[in-house]
């Protein structure tokens, strides 16, 4: 006999985020030319590739299924979410259970993911655009994978707890030096209760004089199914692409939006220095290989240190 929800049970179910867009079709253009034929989001950062920590922090927040977006050479990003049957027989008859364990462990349940193309590269919001049918009539997460965070509990989770306690849209932001407002999108705050800010606009690098607040956004939203309706006529902007952010700011006239300056702290690995910082700090903070690199970065201090004098 089939379960019949009833009508609170219904829309319980379709107020949560179950759902998590990733828009991978990017070329990775500002890490050039180690994105010529690797994906820039399977760029190793220690000891496992970029996007492998973006899905970990969606499914730490109880996210079900993760729709990417990709584009045309982004195949070994599905591959790396399948099996891998010949490697695991090796490592099984090789007797290196530990390693398996670790790949066991961080497969996805059958059926979580979905992928869709982005046949043209024609902006951030046509990307997610691209993922409408499989999100539904549902709120659902963005995550950029060119953006890794590194916050307890994950900034997702952070932000599904705001989104629960306040619903509307939900935008992760960090505050940044005034004197680098003019290198991100700034939030306009309206008022604020501790953490939680409701919004009363964004603007893309504003200058240093008029930027509104220093809180820039961060690369992770929670946005309402009503999104896709606006991105499905969004004319062209920045840069002859269709942009999200201008879509958040009509769906913002209609509905209520929220920054959350979340816990943690953010990594760009879409640019080289914050790439580099990334695969730094994720090395210096990892549970068995920390004190042998922070033991190895020492030593290549100190070597360049010594060759300088």
């Amino acid at each position: 006999m089939k379960a019949v929800l009833t009508q609170s049970q219904s829309e319980i179910f379709m107020n949560c985020v179950r759902k998590a867009v990733l828009p991978v079709a990017g070329l990775g253009t500002r890490v050039l030319p180690a994105t010529k034929s690797v994906p820039k989001e399977m760029l190793p950062i220690f000891d496992r590739p970029a996007i492998q920590y973006v899905v970990n922090e969606a499914f730490e927040a109880g996210i079900e299924h993760i729709v990417f977006v990709t584009g045309r050479n982004k195949s070994s990003i599905d591959d790396h979410f399948d099996r891998a049957y010949e490697l695991e027989a090796s490592l099984r008859e090789k007797k290196k259970y530990d390693i398996l364990d670790q790949l066991e462990a961080e497969r996805p349940i059958a059926g979580s993911m979905s992928f869709v193309r982005q046949q043209s590269p024609l902006g951030l919001g046509h990307a997610v655009w691209c993922a409408r049918d499989v999100i539904g009539d549902e709120p659902f997460a963005v995550l950029l994978p060119d953006v890794l965070v590194k916050a307890t509990p994950s900034c997702l989770t952070q932000m599904i707890a705001a989104y629960n306690d306040r619903g509307g849209n939900i935008i992760a932001v960090e505050p940044v030096p005034h004197d680098q407002v003019n290198m991100y999108g700034i939030i306009e705050p309206k008022s604020r209760d501790g953490a939680i800010i409701e919004m009363a606009g964004m603007v893309e690098k504003p200058s240093i004089d008029d930027a509104p607040s220093n809180l820039s956004i961060t690369g992770r939203y929670i946005l309402q199914p009503e999104i896709f309706n606006l991105l499905s006529n969004q004319p062209r902007g920045s840069g002859g692409e269709i942009q999200l952010t201008d879509a958040m700011a009509t769906l913002m006239k209609t509905q209520d939006f929220f920054a959350l300056e979340y816990e943690g702290e953010s990594f760009d690995c879409g640019s080289k220095q914050g790439y580099l910082r990334a695969f730094v700090r994720f090395a210096l903070d990892h549970e068995r290989e920390g004190e042998a690199s922070r033991a190895t970065l020492r030593r290549l201090l100190d070597e360049n240190a010594a060759s300088s004098v």
